[in-house]
């Protein structure tokens, strides 16, 4: 099992940003994908998911309204559209594999994506 996330940087509040997590190593049109974060200093948190076909998506509410998670199945990728960043979005940005879950379903995790809100 493999995860690469990509797509962060340093932005100012209130852009856009589109993270990328690639996976591999696993069948993962049958698996529900999550998006986490773990702030400096914080325990890791979950930030959204999507089912399998990308019909059903669960969000924490500190980013509802404003990240979008989407998945494409032949590319075995999953997005996080954020926009309306704030302060308190920076953190490193993981994706494991389950539904909603605190753990995520694979013990193997990938580097992350650092993303910094800062004016």
């Amino acid at each position: 099992v493999q995860f690469v996330e990509s797509g962060g940087g340093l932005v100012q509040p209130g852009g856009s940003l589109r993270l990328s997590c690639a996976a591999s190593g696993f069948t993962f049109s049958t698996y529900g994908m999550t998006w986490y974060r773990q702030a400096p200093g914080k325990e890791r948190e979950l930030v959204a998911a999507i089912g399998c076909t990308g019909g059903y998506t669960k969000y924490a509410d500190s980013v509802k309204g404003r990240f979008i998670i989407s998945r494409n199945n032949v590319e075995k990728t999953i997005y996080l559209q954020m926009n309306s960043r704030k302060l308190e979005d920076t953190a490193v940005y993981y994706c494991n594999g389950g539904f909603w879950l605190g753990r995520g379903i694979f013990d193997y995790w990938g580097q992350g994506t650092q993303v910094t809100v800062s004016s």
